[in-house]
């Protein structure tokens, strides 16, 4: 039996000070909890560490290593964060050149080769993690388990790729036990509504090939669902470990709109009150009046819808597949609000198609929604995206510091072909404020929902934290262990991503 520990990094310096910052999410990562179960069913003893709600300090990541003993520790995190990891590891091999330090994630999965390069990370799991991870626990050679990358001689050698799991219903539950819910209780009331909060999940994976989404390199393309009795299960189960709300991670729970009416259904039938939210941004051309019926019977109260942009070309130009439009996020939006549902609004400033002009359609199209929330965020060429990979062939990447990554920065991380990163700020600043500030039909729908839910002191108190804080921020350098041990990767040469793999050895 191994003794495993998980870290899941600080998220603090993802929002560096700015409006988002106020939506920080203090929850329970799902990906941790879920590879937690597979490695606990095989019989190791896991331990999560959850830094996403307090800075990183490299002390107190030590002391539990020491206090702990673990034969594995498991580093997980998204581009923004990669430079804990590394730091981390660095931290861990000091301590024990006998601990055996495995990286997994969305950022390790779309650059391994580089993050091998980057980091001390003995191994890297790429696609789903479920079962390579419990593999590693089990103590299998590394040859033996697909979807691995492991050190070799100067190699990087790949097992190839794990097939992804067909049946959900066939992984144990997440481990959310694994997680204090004491340490829960301080997310933002903007986010939630009953504390504590976990994530769910009732599906994997999307269809959709949006240029600025990195889904696929850990959840391939394609459409897995869990049955519907299963997804009930799990909702029972949440609830008897003391949580009282969800938040639901699938990127496109609405599109089997059969399907979702029965897991609606089935979690109306268990007779449990959990409050849940769509949380990642539903499509709008799933809108349903019968679903979002069935969805508010069954406890959910929000849903986020992902426009992105306000203008139809550039939505079909960066691959929403030319299904979403203008007139059907209008559309989504009115029949969630008629079946009792908060709406929330993503939208993306920067995205690779956008100009001057279509980033003013975009605030003038999220000014008009009667939203009850909306944030926007300049889009990022994260690794593992289309965009990314175009940027980085065109030479238009500025910083490979993993730190700059943050959706909220005022760093200019890219020369977009059509617009200075100056104006996007602009637009930014100009988003907030022609959208909030001096939208009065926004600001009387916050005032009349504050008043029938009875959180209008809590939306006062956001709002005078939300108009002090900047629309970007400056990044929030956190206080690393060993950064001038770091190994290094050379991305100078500024080649294209596919390049760059040329080093990896496909194992026998």
């Amino acid at each position: 039996m191994a003794k495993v520990l998980l870290v899941n990094p600080s998220y603090q310096p993802s929002y560096g000070g700015a409006k988002a910052a106020i939506v920080n999410p203090i929850h329970p990562t799902l990906g941790l909890a879920t590879i937690a179960a597979t490695a606990q069913a095989r019989g190791h003893k896991v331990k999560i560490l959850d830094l996403s709600w307090r800075p990183y300090d490299h002390r107190f990541v030590a002391d539990e290593i020491r206090s702990f003993g673990p034969d594995v520790v498991g580093l997980t995190g998204t581009t923004p964060l990669m430079n804990q990891v590394r730091d981390m590891s660095v931290l861990v091999k000091d301590l024990s050149r006998d601990i055996l330090v495995v990286g997994g994630g969305a950022h390790v999965s779309a650059l391994p080769v580089e993050s091998m390069g980057e980091s001390m990370l003995d191994l890297i799991c790429v696609g789903e993690a479920d079962y390579t991870f419990a593999d590693i626990c089990d103590g299998k050679r590394p040859q033996e388990i697909k979807g691995l990358y492991y050190r070799g001689g100067d190699h990087v050698h790949f097992t190839g790729s794990r097939p992804p799991i067909d049946n959900l219903d066939d992984l144990p539950m997440p481990a959310w036990e694994l997680y204090d819910t004491t340490e829960y209780m301080q997310i933002s009331r903007l986010m939630c509504r009953c504390r504590p909060v976990t994530m769910a999940e009732f599906s994997r994976g999307c269809v959709f090939k949006c240029n600025f989404c990195a889904s696929k390199v850990t959840m391939s393309l394609g459409y897995r669902k869990k049955s519907p009795e299963r997804c009930a299960a799990e909702v029972e189960r949440m609830y008897s470990l003391g949580f009282r709300e969800f938040m639901l991670a699938d990127d496109i729970f609405t599109s089997d709109q059969d399907w979702a009416v029965e897991v609606c259904r089935a979690i109306q039938a268990t007779g449990i009150d959990m409050a849940w939210s769509c949380t990642n941004g539903i499509r709008v051309e799933s809108a349903n009046d019968r679903l979002f019926t069935e969805m508010r019977k069954a406890g959910c109260y929000r849903v986020s819808f992902g426009f992105e942009s306000g203008n139809d070309k550039v939505l079909k130009q960066f691959g929403k597949g030319g299904r979403a439009s203008i007139e059907q996020g209008r559309r989504a939006v009115r029949m969630a609000r008629q079946a009792g549902i908060d709406t929330n609004g993503f939208f993306l400033l920067g995205l690779s198609p956008d100009t001057e002009e279509t980033m003013a359609e975009t605030v003038e199209f999220a000014r008009q929604l009667p939203l009850d929330m909306l944030k926007f965020g300049i889009a990022i060429a994260f690794p593992g995206t289309a965009m990314f990979n175009e940027y980085v062939s065109k030479k238009l990447v500025r910083s490979f510091n993993w730190d700059d990554y943050f959706i909220y920065t005022d760093q200019p991380l890219f020369a977009h072909e059509q617009l200075t990163y100056d104006m996007i700020q602009k637009t930014m600043e100009q988003a907030y404020k022609r959208t909030i500030l001096t939208n009065p039909g926004f600001i009387a729908r916050r005032l009349m929902r504050g008043v029938r839910t009875g959180e209008f002191f809590w939306d006062a108190y956001y709002c005078l934290k939300f108009f002090l804080m900047p629309a970007v921020g400056k990044r929030s350098d956190s206080v690393y262990y060993a950064a001038d041990r770091w190994p290094q990767w050379n991305f100078e040469q500024r080649s294209p991503i596919p390049a760059t793999y040329q080093t990896v050895r496909k194992s026998a």
